[in-house]
């Protein structure tokens, strides 16, 4: 059901409706500047942008708008002065489009979509980021349920339940991967069928165990964009809550996701599995990992593990991976990591005391570590970094190896604000569990 502008009369004919979004629509455009896709331009939360403020005042940046949404974490995705999220209302979740000048509703889709306790444990969602492909929309429910919407409109162009459809289990705490796009694909991990589950509890851990997994399974699933159809379905792999990353390596793209026990490379056009690292201990594969352009892969898990460095090589024209350092010393949760140089920064800690580290990205060894902060997402831009952690607080700091210098601090959300801050120009959107707001960072 499609929800238009809350100042639309239910009771006007569906021509007048789509005009109506057509006209708030025109009137938000303007903005070029674009956030398609979770982490940004480049999936690594990190972008080019010039004339922000050195410092904010002691009450935070000003404030354009603020409003009431609904509950949920998926970060904002933005394209020509329109903004894009999910958020829930009881026992349905909303896809909204917001006009980026005011936050006005433009239009609104609602799905059913139940949760359980332990979903509804720290919030019920929804998780996922949505995806802009031109003039698509792409988003995930919580229940795994799939749109492809007309994004001007609010129109559904396409639906899958890939639960149902695909007989694949729901998370415990709902879905929560971020879709990515791959030339005429959307490509999304969907996760072993219940069945394969079941039957993967009681496998041997042999070689010849694992080499048989690569044959069948849908662990990613590729759709085609225009019509939703299955391009193709693969490997065979619990999956996490990590997103996948597209990468470049020697010339070949590969697509890489961390699964519940290690990380994968496929090729994207098929799924063919490329290569595989199990990691030794495992813990909550919820972070994105981090391709440094240098041949090697950070990627960080919470709980019982840590962060590893994985270089891959090339070999007999494959790729082979290898593992060259692990440490506990940074354990990232549900957040990320940023790399500059030969260092790499985040928010280390899950149920304990949390630390923004920096971190050796050669060898493991940690540079520094502060207090002051909870669990924090991480942008950098304009040689600054913006961070926002779980309750709410907002900082602009600069970070090199000898330690982190603060810029500005100021309380500007609630908790839990554990939505991805989007950056737009200047103006830089924020969520918490129940609102949402736009910053002048200029």
């Amino acid at each position: 059901m499609i929800r238009r502008s809350h100042v639309a009369s239910g009771r006007k004919s569906c021509l007048w409706s789509v005009a109506f979004v057509l006209l708030l629509t025109v009137g938000c455009t303007g903005q070029r500047a674009e956030w398609l896709q979770w982490g940004g331009p480049n999936r690594n939360f990190m972008l080019e942008t010039e004339g922000l403020a050195d410092s904010w005042p002691e009450d935070g940046p000003a404030k354009l708008w603020h409003r009431e949404l609904g509950d949920g974490y998926s970060t904002i995705v933005a394209d020509d002065g329109v903004l894009y999220t999910m958020y829930r209302q009881d026992e349905d979740e909303f896809t909204v489009a917001l006009c980026a000048k005011t936050g006005e509703t433009i239009w609104e889709h609602k799905n059913a979509s139940p949760f359980t306790p332990l979903m509804a444990q720290f919030g019920p969602g929804p998780h996922s980021t949505p995806l802009i492909v031109k003039d698509r929309l792409y988003t995930i429910g919580t229940n795994a349920v799939m749109h492809c919407f007309d994004k001007q409109t609010g129109k559904v162009l396409w639906k899958h339940d890939l639960a149902e459809e695909f007989g694949a289990p729901i998370p415990g705490r709902g879905f929560g991967c971020s879709p990515i796009a791959y030339k005429n694909t959307v490509i999304v991990p969907v996760d072993r069928t219940r069945e394969q589950q079941q039957e993967g509890e009681g496998e041997a851990e042999d070689t010849e165990a694992e080499e048989d997994r690569t044959v069948e399974g849908q662990s990613l699933i590729a759709f085609n964009q225009k019509t939703g159809e299955v391009v193709w379905k693969n490997q065979d792999y619990e999956v996490s809550y990590a997103s996948p990353i597209l990468i470049e390596l020697d010339g070949e793209t590969q697509l890489v996701l961390l699964v519940t026990e290690g990380m994968m490379g496929v090729n994207p056009d098929d799924g063919e599995l490329l290569w595989y690292q199990e990691f030794t201990p495992q813990g909550a594969n919820m972070a994105t990992p981090l391709w440094t352009g240098d041949n090697l892969l950070f990627c960080s898990s919470a709980y019982d593990s840590g962060s590893r460095v994985i270089k891959l090589n090339r070999e007999n024209g494959k790729t082979v991976p290898k593992q060259l350092w692990y440490s506990r010393k940074l354990r990232i949760q549900h957040a990320n990591a940023i790399r500059i140089g030969d260092y790499v920064y985040g928010s280390s800690g899950d149920f304990g005391t949390t630390f923004i580290t920096g971190m050796n990205m050669k060898t493991g060894k940690v540079a520094w570590r502060e207090r002051g902060f909870k669990k924090a997402t991480l942008l950098y831009t304009d040689g600054k970094f913006i961070l926002l952690d779980e309750d709410g607080t907002l900082a602009l700091a600069t970070m090199t190896p000898d330690g982190m210098t603060l810029l500005s601090k100021c309380k500007i959300a609630e908790t839990y604000a554990w939505a991805a801050p989007t950056l737009v120009g200047k103006t830089l959107y924020v969520r918490d569990r129940k609102h949402v707001m736009a910053l002048d960072l200029g």
